[in-house]
């Protein structure tokens, strides 16, 4: 297919702000990147892209009807990327409300707005068209000890995050199957990777540990996740959405299975090697109180994914981790806005501006 201009929704945040510095990197796309900017969403991220002309940032709320239909109306994109999402688990236990606003009534607002624009597209155009929904491997549920998710697993989500994040997969399937709208669906296993918010596993761990602080282990420790580097996602889902097929959902992961303790321990360990401190990171560790339903294992069969398409990780999750706290040490900048909040300065900055 050929695409000209791709609207990225929740491309400030740490997928979305991957995918957008590596599309523009690699093709000659033209991006527009459609974020709330909610405290996940950092411009900072963006800022390696911010001055290249096929770049733009638009600051909507995917819930604000007018203003999503009249963005897509303005840009006339070939495709849709959809991203924008409340993701922390944890978040969603304690207020789940935010997640089914963003995740079930925006995915909906955005995929009417995507139809009255499609069905208004002339044939050509209306039949390159596609809307590719950017979701998560906890929509199935907990493994046991065998197995792994594949498109065919059925769903049963466990926390609000992932119930919010299903209820979105159904409805974009139900837009595919009783409008025709032109959808493709990935559902992703755990990323990691540079730019990521520290409040998820291993930029917590890596921030707290380069701080002598606490690297508090929920439970035992024994939670399987099987991770995914953040670029060979990004890679993934633009396969995906170049080469997949109308309506199918394929599933992405990294065959990278590891408890929670063995990635704080391989954390722990390359600390060691490339920031030492006083004495082994691995002094740090605490156990701390399991969350209320936390899924055993997650694990990815991504077999359609390599076999249909031909995508392929580029990285281990040895030397994707690697890179990862190296970019961290890195890039002290980038950490100490997110840390102290100065990077929520630039929206305030903006939206102060646009109401004077």
């Amino acid at each position: 297919m050929t695409l000209k201009t791709v609207i990225v929704t929740g491309g400030a945040g740490f997928i979305g702000s991957c995918v957008v510095r590596q599309w523009l990197a690699e093709t000659d796309w033209r991006i527009v990147v459609l974020d709330k900017l909610t405290y996940a969403g950092n411009v900072e991220s963006l800022a390696p892209v911010r001055d290249n002309p096929r770049f733009s940032l638009e600051i909507i709320d995917i819930c604000d009807a007018p203003a999503v239909a009249g963005l897509i109306a303005r840009v006339q994109p070939d495709a849709i990327v959809h991203l924008a999402a409340e993701s922390h688990v944890d978040r969603s236990i304690t207020g789940p409300g935010a997640f089914i606003q963003t995740n079930v009534v925006g995915t909906y607002t955005l995929l009417e707005a995507a139809r009255a624009y499609w069905r208004e597209l002339p044939g050509d155009r209306q039949a390159a068209f596609r809307f590719h929904h950017v979701s998560t491997d906890e929509v199935y549920g907990s493994l046991g000890d065998e197995g792994a998710f594949s498109e065919t697993t059925a769903y049963a989500p466990n926390s609000p995050y992932s119930a919010s994040k299903a209820g979105s997969d159904q409805l974009v399937r139900a837009w595919h199957h009783t409008y025709g709208l032109p959808v493709v669906t990935t559902n992703c296993s755990n990323n990691y990777g540079p730019y990521h918010f520290p409040e998820k596993l291993i930029p917590l761990m890596i921030l707290n540990a380069v701080a002598g602080k606490p690297l508090p282990v929920y439970g035992d420790g024994l939670n399987v996740r099987d991770w995914l580097f953040v670029e060979d996602h990004a890679r993934a889902i633009r396969t995906v959405l170049e080469r997949g097929r109308v309506g199918e959902t394929y599933c992405v992961g990294g065959r990278a299975e590891r408890t929670n303790l063995d990635v704080v321990h391989t954390l722990c360990d390359l600390l060691d090697e490339l920031h030492p401190s006083s004495g082994p990171h691995r002094r740090l560790i605490t156990y701390v109180k399991d969350r209320p339903g936390h899924d055993r294992r997650y694990a990815i069969d991504c077999t359609k994914l390599e076999t249909e398409l031909g995508w392929r990780q580029q990285e281990s999750f040895e030397t994707g981790l690697r890179k990862t706290v190296q970019w961290y040490l890195d890039n002290p900048e980038w950490v100490r806005g997110v840390t102290s909040g100065d990077y929520r300065r630039w929206i305030e900055t903006q939206y102060s501006t646009r109401s004077a």
